[in-house]
């Protein structure tokens, strides 16, 4: 996955936040093993089930430059099948070669038969409208006398993705960059129309979107928090710095549908987990119960029965003739024990 590098105004430059769209790429396409299962399956067409393995090779290569680049976006799938998604936000004229680059370190890296040499599917995910109506990014590998062989990615725009098409490929995890749809005509007008369609596009397509499949059980409370916070990260990122939007209020409205529903999250997730506690804690108690009075009931049982024994015996001794404190001796009782039994009805 490469460093970012906006080439768009915006309030806060790149270099004050260098790697932010990594680390939040990065993250949300990690924090859920479900999500990326869908995320997988609805990039690239597979039916993948939602407990396969999964494993995140966060790899770090170097560059002709010996600048490390992070080759944090090869996902295996049941310890097979690679996937190599490549996140854009500018243009760049060497995104095919990098992908086949982090392709081939990973193929390197990973390789079990020393005559195969396997690549991850690669995909090039971008960020930004570029214009092209192409849906493959090629590359022409040459191997002299042996012929040449035509390289393709394929490029998958987000931007251009209706939003009924992403849900209808549970692409989830990708939801926090919905807020990009109007990061160009934000950084050219923040007029009331941009700003009001600001508003609607993080109450509905983004919160909405989140709260829906938190209901439909794509996703767990928990990690709609996670989306929620990657959002909030991202609109500091690309419209905080804005004065019309503190001025119009938007930055304060925006961190309270985002900060406050989290804290609804929590807090329910809190409630559960002490009803869960709760629960355990009764169980536990009720079995130490049922133990302690199984254990005396077996008890009762016992005494009973050498009780019974005792006075058996002492009746046995008294028909043979023998004296009281014969039997006291007998029976090594007390004659205070022996009068209690004799006149204990079993």
């Amino acid at each position: 996955m490469n460093e970012f590098s906006d080439k768009e105004s915006e309030p806060y430059s790149s270099e004050q936040y260098p790697d932010l769209y990594d680390r939040i790429c990065k993250r949300c396409i990690s924090f859920s093993q479900k999500g990326t299962i869908l995320l997988i399956n609805g990039l690239y067409g597979r039916d993948y089930p939602l407990d396969s393995t999964v494993e995140y090779n966060w790899t770090e290569h170097e560059d002709d430059d010996l600048r490390r680049t992070l080759a944090d976006s090869i996902i295996t799938i049941n310890h097979r099948d690679s996937y190599h998604i490549e996140f854009q936000m500018y243009p760049d004229t060497r995104i095919v070669m990098r992908v086949f680059e982090y392709s081939f370190h990973h193929a390197q890296k990973h390789q079990s038969d020393v005559e195969v040499l396997q690549f991850p599917e690669p995909m090039v995910l971008y960020l930004f409208e570029d214009g092209s109506a192409s849906d493959q990014l090629h590359m022409t590998i040459d191997f002299g006398s042996q012929g040449t062989f035509d390289y393709r990615v394929p490029a998958f725009r987000y931007l251009r993705m209706s939003r009924e098409e992403l849900e209808r490929r549970k692409l989830i995890v990708l939801i926090p960059f919905q807020l990009l749809r109007l990061r160009r005509a934000i950084a050219k007008e923040r007029s009331p129309e941009n700003l009001k369609a600001l508003k609607v596009l993080v109450s509905n397509d983004i919160i909405g979107v989140i709260n829906d499949n938190i209901a439909a059980g794509n996703l767990l409370p928990s990690e709609g928090q996670v989306l929620k916070q990657m959002t909030l990260w991202l609109y500091r990122r690309i419209y905080e710095g804005y004065a019309e939007m503190e001025k119009e209020g938007i930055n304060t409205m925006v961190e309270d549908a985002l900060i406050l529903d989290v804290d609804i999250i929590i807090a329910e997730e809190r409630k559960k987990a002490m009803a869960m506690a709760m629960e355990v804690a009764e169980k536990k108690v009720e079995k130490e119960i049922q133990k302690r009075e199984t254990l005396l009931a077996e008890n009762a049982a016992a005494i009973s029965e050498k009780n019974a024994a005792l006075k058996n015996m002492a009746a046995k001794l008294r028909s043979m003739g023998l004296s009281e404190a014969e039997i006291l001796e007998a029976s090594g009782m007390t004659a205070e024990q022996l009068r209690n039994l004799e006149q204990t009805v079993v």
